[in-house]
This record gives C-alpha cells, sequence and structure tokens, in this order.
C-alpha cells in the first residue's frame, strides 16, 4: 500500500551572522537615551560623568560577558530562557522567558509613543487624535509585515537604521573633540553616595538592551561563536559612543551642569557645527528611536516563540510561517498587544516592571553560568573562575537596591502572573 508522506514541519532559517546581531545589539543599547542623557549625568556626576559612562560600561559587561559565555553553549531560540531552563528547570525559566517578553512589549509600546512626540517637534498635531492612532498603527502595523516576511528582512532594517543612528553620532564626536575645552573634564568636586547611585542606576539602564542578542540565535548561522562576539562588540561599541559624547558634550556645552536641557547633543551640535549639526543630532535621536522599535519587535516574537516551542504557552504561537519561515502567530499577537498598549496609553502603568524585569533576566543568566559550569566546560569560558559572574550578580543586586517600592510592587505582581499562567499550563500539560 502508498504510504503519503506528511510534508516537513517548517523552521526557522539561519541566516544572522555575528554583526547582525552585533547591530541587533547596539541597536538596542544605543537608543534615544544617548542624545539626552548627557545632561541628567552632568547634573548628578558634574566633571565625573564621562568617568562614570566608562566605569559603569566595565560593569555592563561583566554582565554582557556572562551573556557570552551562556550562549555559546546553545543554538536555539529564547537566549536567557534556555539558559535558566538548563540551569534551574522550567518553572525559573518560565519566570525569566515571561519577563523577558512582557517587559519587551510594553518597552516597545512606550517607544512607538517617543517617536509620535519626536515627530512631533515639528508636526504638533500627530500628538493627539486621530493622526496620532493612525501614525502608531502605521507604525506597528508596518514592522509586523516586516517581521512576518523574514528574518533576513528585519535584519536588514536594524543594519540600516543602526548606521543612520551611529552616523551623526560619530560626526558629532569626531568633530567635537577638535572644540572641547579640556579643562572642562577635569574631574573635580565632592561626590555624594546619593548621586552617585542615582547616576549608576540611570547608566544600568542605559547600557541595558543587550538582553536581546542571543534571543534570536535560533535564525544565526552560527549561534555558539556570533553570540559571544555580539556581546562583547555591543558594549564595547555602546561604552566608546557613550563615553565620547559625554565628553564632548561637556567639553562644548557651557553650563550643562546646570542646565534642564532635554537635548543636549542637539544643543552642543548647534555652538561648533551650526545649524545643520542640529538638525542632523535631532534627526539621529528619531532614527535611533525608530530602530528601537524594529529591534523590540524582533526579540518580543521570538521570545514568544520561544516559550511555545518548549511547550510552556499554547502551541499555536510557535507556528513556523511555511513561506517566510518566521514565528508568524508570536510575532502577530506580540505586535497587536504592542499597539493596544500603545494607542490606550496602558504602557504607562507596565513601565515600572522594567527593573525587577532586568533583574531576574540578568541574575538569571549569571547564575546559570555558575551552574552550567558544573556540568561541561563552555565553548566560550570567561577567564577567571567566578569572579565575574559573581560581580556581575552584585550588579543584578544593585539594579534591585535602587529600584522604588512602585517598581517592586509592580515586578513582584508581574512575576506572580508569571507564576499562574505557569501553573494553568502545568494543569493543561
Amino acid at each position: 500500500m502508498n504510504q503519503q508522506v506528511s510534508p516537513p514541519r517548517p523552521s526557522l532559517r539561519r541566516e544572522l551572522g555575528k554583526w547582525d546581531l552585533t547591530a541587533l545589539g547596539v541597536n538596542q543599547v544605543i537608543g534615544g537615551a544617548v542624545f539626552s542623557l548627557p545632561a541628567v549625568l552632568a547634573m548628578h556626576l558634574g566633571s565625573w560623568s564621562w568617568v562614570g559612562v566608562g566605569l559603569v560600561a566595565m560593569l555592563a559587561m561583566a554582565v554582557a560577558l556572562n551573556f557570552a559565555e551562556a550562549g555559546s553553549r546553545f543554538d536555539g531560540t529564547g537566549g536567557p530562557y534556555l539558559y535558566t531552563r538548563a540551569a534551574f528547570g522550567r518553572f525559573i525559566s518560565f519566570e525569566v522567558g515571561w519577563m523577558t517578553w512582557f517587559v519587551r512589549v510594553s518597552s516597545w509600546a512606550s517607544v512607538v509613543n517617543v517617536l509620535v512626540n519626536a515627530l512631533g517637534f515639528y508636526w504638533p498635531a500627530i500628538r493627539t487624535g486621530a493622526l496620532r492612532t493612525s501614525v502608531i498603527s502605521f507604525v506597528v502595523l508596518s514592522i509586523m509585515a516586516l517581521n512576518v516576511r523574514g528574518i533576513r528582512q528585519s535584519s536588514f532594517a536594524v543594519n540600516l537604521l543602526t548606521i543612520g543612528k551611529l552616523t551623526p553620532l560619530v560626526i558629532f564626536i569626531g568633530m567635537g573633540l577638535f572644540h572641547v575645552s579640556w579643562a572642562e573634564l577635569a574631574p573635580s568636586g565632592s561626590l555624594s553616595l546619593e548621586r552617585v547611585s542615582t547616576a549608576a542606576l540611570l547608566l544600568i539602564f542605559a547600557f541595558g538592551g543587550y538582553e536581546v542578542i542571543p534571543v534570536p540565535a535560533g535564525e544565526a548561522k552560527d549561534p555558539k561563536k556570533a553570540v559571544p562576539f555580539a556581546m562583547i562588540m555591543t558594549i564595547f561599541i555602546g561604552a566608546i559612543v557613550m563615553t565620547l559624547s559625554q565628553v564632548v558634550t561637556i567639553g562644548t556645552l557651557p553650563g550643562l551642569m546646570t542646565s534642564k536641557t532635554e537635548t543636549p547633543l542637539a544643543d552642543a551640535a548647534l555652538l561648533f557645527l551650526g545649524g545643520w549639526g542640529a538638525l542632523m543630532m535631532t534627526i539621529g535621536a528619531s532614527v535611533s528611536v525608530a530602530g528601537n522599535n524594529v529591534g523590540a519587535a524582533i526579540s518580543g516574537g521570538r521570545s514568544l516563540f520561544a516559550l511555545a516551542e518548549q511547550g510552556d504557552v499554547p502551541k499555536v504561537f510557535a507556528h513556523i510561517h511555511p513561506r517566510y519561515h518566521t514565528p508568524d502567530v508570536a510575532i502577530i499577537f506580540t505586535c497587536l498587544l504592542t499597539l493596544v498598549l500603545a494607542l490606550t496609553g496602558s504602557f504607562t502603568k507596565l513601565a515600572a516592571v522594567s527593573a525587577v524585569a532586568r533583574l531576574v533576566v540578568y541574575s538569571g543568566t549569571c547564575a546559570a553560568v555558575l551552574a552550567l559550569r558544573r556540568q561541561s566546560r563552555a565553548p566560550f569560558t570567561i577567564p577567571g573562575g567566578p569572579v565575574v559572574p559573581v560581580v556581575a550578580l552584585i550588579v543584578c543586586v544593585a539594579i534591585l537596591y535602587g529600584a522604588t517600592y512602585a517598581q517592586l510592587r509592580a515586578g513582584g505582581y508581574a512575576l506572580a502572573a508569571g507564576a499562574v499562567l505557569y501553573l494553568i499550563a502545568k494543569m493543561k500539560r
């Protein structure tokens, strides 16, 4: 008898190289904040601020190295979710995966509103009413369509937008260094513990976002090598750009330490480059925010897909498009939920979750590195034994220490909601 052979189930396409993953990481780390952060840092740290950027970059690298080591062990989609699953089992990994996806959706809803507000500087009517709704819907649905069509297309958009945001920053730094008053950079004055801790927490969050790099590893050509490379290069590039941006802004913009400007880079560029320089930085900020939107969609959809692929949420979210080989259901659901949060403004209530979410994702990954070392040696191993993972865990505790009561409460609610979802899924299994 003739037996019918069912066609093979479609799988994700491995099309991302190490520089594609690097662009994804740089795109998330160097976001809109880099264009406004120098003024806030100068207010808290004064002429010490550029030193502070460099020091926190080293702490961020300590955490990123843990992602690099853990990532060298896996070639599937999910990143921190997979690491903690292998180290600690289903429940803890579900909480990590849940928080990763949950925060990515709420943060994307926030970022798309930032993009609309930035465009509203030149077109005020876009900030309210039907026009705002139309623009937000167009942005989210266009990114959704792009993501469904293929990882190659989405990655190309991220690469292009990353170049678009780095170009004005490189011009600003390259030309600005010739106009810096170096005497302004000499660290002076005493700093209170309160100011230092506030600025450090701001910087830790400013360097955040690199945790998205390993999430689409299931679509990378050689993830066990590409993820460690992208992790290290992302923090290195981010550290150089943020530190030198701080140097140029302090050295060229008088009164920065007492200024309340929200556009310090544009203000500084206006002084030494003229009107075209200020316009360039304003456009760069808009491109930067646009890039964050595309990157958030890539990592958000894949985070939900990973949960479904491992059986922790309904299998429908693990569906792969037969033609485009993308996790289409997970992408569409993530994008539509983001659209609802963006249009209703609900993301503002969810923003407080981010502090605890990063603690869960970062500390879970660092602890997983120590646990997985007992099982086998990773292809990429951080030198120095347990020193770097322990330092990274201390950084995670600092995030928790700096969180407000509202952030801790919101994070606790989100973790509790994740626990309920896990128990429901477990009963169905």
